[in-house]
């Protein structure tokens, strides 16, 4: 019963020190998945339409000052008063517009990343429960130091989990 109890004591710490680390590298993994490839084409052609219109409506107000400037001085004050109210409005309307712009493309930015990350962590949770690991971590998240030597790569392991090569 001694015996036992002493094996049972040495071997106690042994299996403390026999857990398995794994570490993994998501930005690698996340830019080589189509889905990302995608969301950043679908956020380039967003922009683009957004710039567009953006070009659009200064090209309107660039038109609008010349005339008021060059026709500015013939025009009765309530017409004068009136246009430049409307130079005012477009700018406005233009500066709004931008701001939308910039936060629609963030928002949307935001949702696709949220969607990948997702499926990323998903894929990560599965190869670490599958391959007994006690923690992965990610290289990028900013950890001061991970100790690659003994720790254990699952980067490829999580590509194949998503089908990516």
């Amino acid at each position: 019963m001694k015996k036992l109890i002493l094996a049972a004591l040495v071997a106690l710490p042994m299996s403390v020190f026999a857990q398995k680390f794994a570490h993994v590298n998501s930005t690698t993994i996340i830019q080589s998945m189509p889905e990302y490839t995608a969301a950043q084409n679908e956020l380039q052609k967003l922009g683009k339409q957004y710039e567009e219109e953006l070009t659009r409506m200064q090209d309107e107000l660039k038109t609008k000052l010349e005339d008021y400037q060059k026709n500015g001085s013939t025009l009765l004050d309530a017409m004068k008063q009136r246009r430049e109210q409307e130079l005012q409005d477009l700018n406005q309307r233009l500066e709004q517009y931008y701001q939308t712009s910039q936060q629609d493309i963030a928002k949307k930015q935001q949702e696709k990343m949220a969607e990948i990350s997702e499926k990323v962590q998903k894929a990560i949770k599965e190869v670490g429960t599958s391959g007994g690991y006690v923690y992965v971590m990610d290289v990028t998240s900013g950890i001061p130091f991970i100790n690659e030597s003994l720790s254990t790569d699952v980067t490829t392991q999580v590509k194949t989990k998503l089908g990516l090569k």
